[in-house]
């Protein structure tokens, strides 16, 4: 919690300047940010499981590498921010350094007893050279996800795996571990 307060300190002095900003819009950015990582989340989700219905993860497999970049993509379209998926063993998107320490912090708060639904966090910082407000909310690692993102992945899964991730490091998660962040940066200017 307390790197937490300091990233988010050191951000708000750093990236300021003559931009200021209220705390009720803080307030506000804050609350639409949870809300399209819950419509992300839930879009992906119900994706993954109809996928796995129909084909299995094999066919689970195709919709994080090809729909949830949609999903993104169209969820940045509507409101005009980068919103994307990341992780510390990246399969895609590699986190930058401020995603990074958010999330090395996540894995402390949970360590540390924080319950999961906690594990959320804002800043204004610069991103590209410019003001932005940025929101991270952690992805739990469910049971399912351990299918292709686990420890013991059958071999048909680790090569379709090993076909569209050739550096994939995306795997060893137990149940409860954070397997990535949702993350929401919407320009100041």
């Amino acid at each position: 919690m307390k790197l937490s307060l300091a990233i988010l300190l050191l951000s708000l002095i750093s990236a300021c300047g003559n931009n200021t900003i209220s705390y009720q819009e803080i307030g506000e950015r804050t609350h639409q940010s949870k809300e399209i990582a819950k419509k992300f989340g839930m879009q992906l989700k119900s994706k993954l499981q109809a996928a796995m219905k129909e084909g299995g993860p094999i066919n689970a497999i195709s919709v994080c590498n090809e729909q949830a970049p949609l999903i993104a993509k169209k969820l940045s379209e509507e409101t005009g921010w980068d919103i994307h998926r990341t992780s510390l063993k990246p399969r895609a998107r590699k986190p930058d350094d401020w995603e990074t320490a958010i999330m090395q912090d996540f894995t402390t708060r949970l360590d540390n007893g924080d319950k999961f639904d906690s594990l959320s966090s804002h800043a204004i910082t610069k991103y590209n050279g410019k003001p932005s407000f940025r929101f991270m909310q952690a992805i739990e690692t469910q049971k399912v996800c351990l299918v292709c993102h686990g420890e013991n992945i059958a071999e048909p899964i680790k090569t379709k795996i090993a076909e569209l991730y050739p550096n994939d490091v995306a795997t060893r998660f137990k149940e409860g571990d954070i397997r990535g962040a949702f993350s929401i940066i919407q320009p100041l200017e």
